[in-house]
């Protein structure tokens, strides 16, 4: 399990409170300094949210709270909301080899360049690099669409030759995707 980094910038009440009922919701509850704002990537990665009363312009992930008194019941509400869209959000970007793949927004991209993805171009890719090994014809049919069938089809050969001529075309690379003797992989 993932723990949740809860910080608490220039807000001393908030963090008494918290403190004391830190296992109840499950974040770890540290109080920050304003020493402690420059190196906030660099000790918690991405996996935190910030609170504060005062917007701190140079920090991604806060929750702010003006408006005094609140109730605890809904702070701690917005927290959870706010973890959830920060996970939701850290789990939608994979990175495939120098690609990056936006699994929400379908889009793969690499610099300044993105391309748009349908759902099984998606799910073809990512289960192309996660696999590590090539990938046969009819275990692609199996795992990605589904199939199960003794008929002849090109579904697979189609939308991977339809992938490669999309990724020529936008980042000129011919390799994104090899064949290989015994079936396909993400070079």
């Amino acid at each position: 399990m993932i723990i949740q980094n809860l910080l608490i910038y220039d807000f001393d009440e908030l963090f008494e409170i918290l403190i004391e009922i830190e296992k109840e919701i499950n974040y770890k509850v540290l109080k920050i300094s304003e020493k402690d704002l420059s190196k906030i990537v660099e000790n918690y990665g991405e996996n935190y949210l910030l609170i504060t009363n005062k917007k701190k312009t140079e920090i991604k992930n806060q929750l702010l709270v003006e408006n005094r008194p609140i109730k605890l019941n809904k702070l701690i509400e917005k927290i959870n909301i706010a973890f959830l869209k920060l996970n939701f959000n850290q789990q939608s970007e994979k990175k495939i080899g120098k690609y990056s793949i936006d699994i929400n927004s379908r889009e793969l991209k690499f610099n300044k360049s993105s391309l748009k993805l349908t759902e099984k171009e998606c799910d073809l890719i990512i289960y192309l690099f996660e696999a590590k090994k090539p990938i046969s014809i009819k275990n692609l049919q199996l795992s990605v669409w589904g199939h199960q069938s003794k008929l002849e089809t090109h579904t697979v050969e189609t939308h991977i030759y339809r992938l490669r001529k999309k990724i020529l075309e936008t980042f000129k690379d011919e390799n994104f995707i090899v064949s290989k003797k015994n079936g396909y992989k993400i070079n």
